[in-house]
């Protein structure tokens, strides 16, 4: 009994030890983890050396730095990316992270940053040329994005075969190899692919739905969002936000 009753003290002994080092090592005040998907070129990627590199990710190292933050990318679930945000396994969604009505139920949001519209990409020999020669397409794009939202939102709802991928690199695979017919994906995304692969996609003229990015921040932070939003307009001032703009897309394309 004596031997139990020691073995019993000695776990508890164990139990607040590792407590203890669990609370020593949470997280920094001073870090800030930002949710991102890793295949969304070029707001968010990997290079050829494995690097997370990308139009985004030059944008929140500029902000950080102003804020006097120590910045890390966090590669997650695009599906599930308002839970890893509530749950505060992340600080921000920001990665070509479309704004709508629903997901301002869900998040707080920044100041719009860039415009897009969701666009149809086919390949460069197909046949078709407008939206709605689409119908009876097999069509792909990823899962719970905002090229999801638009195609439920468009007439092409029921008239479509539509595939849903984990991202937009592997619906853009299966177009290549022709079992899709089409892909629903941002312009700013279509556009990048387009420029590494040329003469293998085609843009349709008319898009789906325009839309705005903007950054995620969990509700009730109203502290990191104002933070932000000023570091953000600061960036617009001095012209930093000009220049990355720049380096990605060739000219300067950030909202004022």
């Amino acid at each position: 009994m004596r031997k139990q009753a020691i073995f019993l003290l000695l776990i508890s002994i164990c139990m607040i030890v590792v407590a203890g080092c669990s609370s020593s090592g949470s997280k920094d005040d001073n870090a800030i983890i930002v949710g991102i998907d890793d295949k969304f070129a070029p707001m968010g990627f990997r290079d050829d050396k494995n690097e997370i590199v990308g139009f985004d990710i030059d944008y929140a190292r500029a902000a950080a730095e102003k804020m006097g933050k120590e910045i890390t990318f966090q590669p997650i679930d695009w599906s599930s990316k308002e839970s890893e945000l509530n749950s505060g396994r992340i600080d921000l969604i920001w990665n070509g992270y479309t704004i709508t009505d629903e997901r301002k139920d869900k998040v707080l949001f920044t100041k719009p940053y860039l415009e897009n519209s969701q666009v149809a990409v086919t390949l460069a020999d197909s046949p078709i040329t407008k939206l709605d020669e689409l119908d009876g397409k097999n069509v792909g794009l990823q899962a719970l994005s905002s090229a999801a939202d638009a195609l439920a939102a468009s007439p092409l709802k029921d008239k479509v075969n539509a595939s849903e991928f984990p991202d937009n690199v592997l619906a853009l695979t299966d177009l290549k190899t022709k079992r899709l017919d089409a892909v629903i994906i941002d312009e700013v995304v279509a556009r990048y692919y387009m420029s590494k692969e040329e003469g293998t996609f085609k843009l349709l003229d008319e898009s789906l739905a325009p839309e705005q990015y903007g950054i995620g921040v969990k509700k009730g932070n109203e502290e990191l969002l104002n933070q932000l939003q000023k570091v953000l307009d600061e960036l617009n001032a001095d012209g930093t936000a000009a220049e990355i703009s720049t380096k990605w897309f060739g000219e300067d394309e950030v909202l004022k």
